[in-house]
């Protein structure tokens, strides 16, 4: 895979300064924790899964999950695993038979319910696995991620690589009483089984379902405060610069018209300034669709160390790839800041001559800036993300996933 790989080489060399790397679920860990992107929800029930990966339906699809949990229905569970298992079958068969390579595949994940069914999927599924990047856990606890990851690290062997990816949703880690010894838990659990934890996810449907809330288009799930006093203690735990994991951010569900009540806080001036009316319809069509409430909340996930986010509609993936793609600016500055890391001087000015690095406190940053740049790419310095969105077609096939 490779991120905007499906753009023309005139357009690549239009918008890149630093084009993205190719990558596929063997490369390094931490690499690949940066690679995820915009990880789009499926379920195991729709029947053309395999067919739309052999054929390359999404382009901008780089990782999915196959989605047996909250997206199935209980009575249509035997049903949802039959359809995994033919999905399976059919993915690894075209890998065998050369029809598609590893390097087409996107990163595959299975959500499953419980660790009985993950025991029952993986003894079936066998060497299909191979297709897989690994599995998704939910409502992740002390308790039960003990059984899920010793049944992941069963299952990798031979030439089988899996990882896991918890989802932090469950109550005891929302309830103010029970949250930080729980998390604190959770962290030594998945710091027992550090590499296969590709990701930490976080399911903020679920929290706001316990108090009997949602946000609406209008605001980010960083205007709920129950939520957001608990995003707080767990990227405070779990992304550290000392032993700290990717943290991806919480899903966006909103993806039709409808009516709005607070003006959209989406510029005009990038869309107008360069691209002029076509760049004003553009604007209109994000708004209608809700894309200018993903970006708001996507820049403040980046804004607190999130990388990458779930998304339950394919138009959402371009939107949140362009902006975790590196800017011009922020690539000189990471540059700059590890070059002048051992000792020689303290602080700089940047490049740009409008902002000081400062050498030590910033390392870490440009350090993660330099690994996501190697994902995403780096933007030249006149482009920016609606370089990468202006072409984005909207289309019609709906994903109706409760995740």
């Amino acid at each position: 895979m490779k991120h905007f790989d499906y753009e023309t080489p005139e357009r690549k060399r239009e918008i890149f300064f630093k084009e993205p790397e190719r990558f596929t679920k063997y490369v390094d860990k931490e690499t690949l924790s940066y690679a995820l992107g915009a990880t789009l929800y499926m379920p195991a029930t729709k029947q053309s899964i395999a067919r739309d990966l052999i054929d390359k339906k999404f382009a901008e699809l780089t990782s999915m999950v196959i989605d047996l949990e909250d997206a199935v229905g209980d009575n249509q569970l035997q049903d949802a695993e039959d359809q995994l298992y033919e999905h399976m079958e059919m993915l690894y068969a075209a890998l065998e038979n050369q029809l598609i390579t590893i390097d087409d595949l996107p990163l595959v994940f299975v959500r499953v319910r419980n660790p009985q069914q993950m025991k029952r999927i993986t003894a079936r599924l066998g060497n299909y696995q191979r297709v897989l990047t690994g599995y998704v856990f939910p409502k992740f606890s002390y308790e039960t991620g003990k059984e899920y990851l010793s049944i992941l690290e069963e299952n990798n062997h031979d030439d089988i690589l899996l990882y896991g990816m918890p989802i932090l949703e469950s109550s005891d880690i929302i309830y103010k009483e029970t949250r930080i010894e729980t998390l604190l838990k959770i962290k030594e659990l998945v710091d027992s089984y550090r590499k296969y934890i590709l990701n930490i996810r976080i399911g903020a449907t679920d929290f706001c379902g316990l108090f009997g809330i949602r946000r609406n288009v209008d605001t980010t799930i960083y205007d709920v405060a129950l939520i957001r006093d608990c995003l707080t203690d767990i990227l405070n735990i779990f992304n550290r610069q000392d032993n700290g994991y990717i943290i991806s951010g919480p899903v966006w569900e909103y993806f039709s018209k409808d009516q709005r009540i607070l003006k959209s806080k989406l510029r005009m001036t990038p869309f107008q300034d360069r691209y002029g009316r076509t760049g004003m319809q553009k604007r209109t069509e994000m708004i209608d669709h809700y894309i200018d409430g993903l970006i708001n909340e996507v820049l403040l996930d980046k804004l607190n160390g999130i990388v990458g986010k779930t998304v339950i509609h394919p138009t959402h993936i371009k939107t949140v790839h362009s902006l975790y793609t590196i800017s011009h600016e922020e690539y000189l500055d990471a540059l700059s800041i590890i070059a002048n890391s051992q000792g020689q001087v303290g602080v700089l000015k940047s490049q740009y001559n409008n902002k000081m690095n400062e050498m030590k406190p910033h390392l870490y940053w440009a350090k993660r800036i330099l690994l996501q740049a190697r994902i995403f790419g780096v933007y030249n310095e006149d482009q920016d993300f609606t370089s990468l969105i202006m072409d984005t077609q909207l289309e019609e096939e709906l994903y109706e996933v409760n995740v």
